[in-house]
């Protein structure tokens, strides 16, 4: 089944009870037990609902995954995730990661014994050079948030397996549209189903499947013990986001990579991040292990030049947090997304006080373009 027919048809796609084209939103908390300890699948709708279990069968299907999780946000996802380690476990953190995720690590996971080592995960040495004897696991995204750096993951899978580490990737950006990062090697994949996989600015919620049977036996526990599923309705709304998916990411890809020459060629703007360039660093690889290329841009604005400036000038992109909706967005990521990261660590991984963040959406393209021009022209003078 190839993939844009799997985004309609995988999964559980229909009720087979009534022949409904949708599954139902079971909005229920517990089921009736036919006898002590016997029950048709489900007891309590935090153990399972049948709207959940058929948008976690689809995200396995998708991902090439043995079972899927859904979460009510995709941090409650990564710290269900994480919870597969104890204490003294130490986990090689990619550099360029969303802000939440660093903040999870660092405010909260630090204190239950959990340590982690910050590196550029698109340079194998220095993986290799944090690995230590309590090591357990390579935490990374590509594309990266919000430099979209691109790592190897194929390459870094092999290197984690030779070390006996596992490889969670964050493939938020890329969606199993464009990357399925199991077939390449990687453990477990997350998602922050907010973002593309809804694409309507309209649910909350995280995803996490793997091909291993005895880590979906753990994650799978975690879920239940832990308790942050997500429920029903935004269930069934992310199923219903992910049919469109294909389409979706086919045309705002497009639309970023007007964006981003456009960007590269305005004499306001200093740097340009996109994978889909041939200038990108990372665009060799990106090309080997994705499809296509998702809808964000970044880029750099001169120095003197104000980024509040520009954000605060545009009248089609929303100023907002979040992105991979329909509409198109732009934050800041040094004050926004990101601004739980210390400044000296941002610097160091590259997000710059200059770094803008546009989220490129489904308008027309002249639209969009016309509004940043609009925008560059304002912040330059």
């Amino acid at each position: 089944m190839k993939m844009k027919t799997k985004l309609i048809h995988g999964g559980i796609s229909r009720d087979n009870y009534t022949g409904a084209l949708s599954v139902p939103i079971y909005q229920v908390s517990t089921y009736a037990q036919e006898k002590v300890g016997k029950h048709k699948g489900y007891e309590y709708s935090r153990s399972g609902n049948p709207t959940r279990f058929s948008l976690e069968e689809l995200i396995a299907d998708l991902e090439e995954g043995i079972q899927g999780f859904a979460f009510g946000s995709g941090l409650a996802a990564i710290h269900a995730v994480f919870s597969l380690f104890e204490q003294g476990d130490h986990v090689v953190l990619g550099d360029d990661v969303y802000g939440g995720t660093y903040r999870l690590l660092n405010s909260v996971l630090k204190k239950q014994g959990l340590a982690f080592t910050i590196v550029d995960t698109s340079k194998p040495e220095e993986i290799l050079a944090a690995i230590q004897p309590a090591t357990k696991a390579v935490y990374l995204e590509s594309p990266s948030n919000p430099l979209l750096k691109i790592s190897d993951i194929g390459l870094i899978a092999k290197l984690a397996k030779e070390n006996d580490l596992l490889t969670i990737v964050d493939n938020t950006f890329a969606t199993p549209y464009f990357q399925q990062p199991l077939t390449l090697g990687a453990d477990i994949v997350v998602h922050s189903g907010t973002k593309y996989l809804g694409g309507h600015s309209d649910v909350v919620a995280g995803l996490a499947t793997t091909n291993k049977p005895e880590l979906a036996e753990q994650i799978g526990f975690l879920q239940n013990a832990i308790g942050g599923v997500l429920g029903p309705q935004d269930s069934w709304l992310l199923q219903r986001g992910i049919k469109t998916l294909g389409i979706r990411m086919e045309e705002l890809s497009t639309n970023a990579m007007a964006v981003a020459n456009l960007l590269s060629t305005h004499p306001s703007v200093a740097t340009v991040y996109y994978h889909g360039l041939p200038t990108h660093q990372g665009h060799e690889i990106a090309k080997k292990q994705m499809t296509g290329y998702s809808g964000i841009v970044s880029f750099e604005l001169n120095e003197g030049l104000s980024p509040a400036t520009f954000v605060e000038s545009l009248k089609i992109f929303t100023l907002a947090e979040s992105l991979g909706a329909v509409e198109s967005l732009a934050e800041i990521p040094s004050v926004m997304t990101h601004a739980s990261i210390p400044k000296e660590l941002r610097l160091k991984a590259g997000i710059k006080d200059e770094l803008i963040r546009l989220s490129v959406g489904l308008e027309d393209i002249e639209d969009l373009t016309e509004d940043l021009l609009q925008a560059l022209t304002l912040a330059s003078m």
